[in-house]
């Protein structure tokens, strides 16, 4: 198994969003967790999509917008995350639980290879899901908060101007209009 870049990038913005809702921070914009993660705005708005639409994230539309868990950090659990963004955690296919396909060896039931790949992938099995995104939030939040942090995201969310949101996702803001004529 090797986590894609999509999948990394996936839970890091997660871990972000999990201890902004935690300090009080419900909602996040785009340009915060990507600012904070260094994670190029576009594609990190394709990861949140897909993280919208199964139903992990929430989004709220309009300048005072961004995203939040659609469901408690404590039901998401780290191992179906990384199978949603990147599929199973096997690394060879004749060991996946979730999309077994026959190996090309002469004897499947007793080569040596794939009972090793089994092995392989019961322990990330057994870590990845033995986690919810919520306590791997905490734990880095209290690393932060024992070094005396606060976490980058929180810090975007509160020192980033409207104008600063909109450069780093590249959208563009009119600027107030002016009216044409002064009384």
């Amino acid at each position: 198994m090797k986590i894609s870049k999509r999948g990394e990038y996936a839970m890091r913005s997660l871990i972000d969003l999990a201890m902004a809702c935690a300090v009080g921070r419900d909602l996040v914009p785009l340009s915060a967790l990507a600012e904070s993660q260094n994670i190029p705005g576009s594609f990190l708005e394709q990861i949140l999509m897909q993280l919208k639409r199964a139903g992990i994230l929430k989004s709220t539309r309009g300048k005072y917008g961004g995203y939040a868990l659609a469901k408690p950090a404590k039901e998401i659990i780290m191992g179906d995350l990384v199978r949603l963004i990147d599929g199973p955690l096997a690394p060879i296919a004749c060991a996946s639980q979730t999309a077994y396909a026959p190996c090309s060896c002469p004897d499947e039931a007793h080569c040596g290879l794939r009972l090793l790949m089994v092995d392989v992938r019961q322990s990330i099995s057994n870590v990845m899901d033995k986690y919810s995104l919520e306590q791997v939030a905490n734990v880095t939040l209290t690393k932060l908060q024992e070094a005396g942090l606060e976490p980058e995201v929180v810090h975007q969310i509160r020192h980033m101007s409207l104008e600063q949101r909109a450069k780093k996702i590249k959208k563009f803001i009119p600027p107030q209009a002016e009216p044409d004529f002064m009384i």
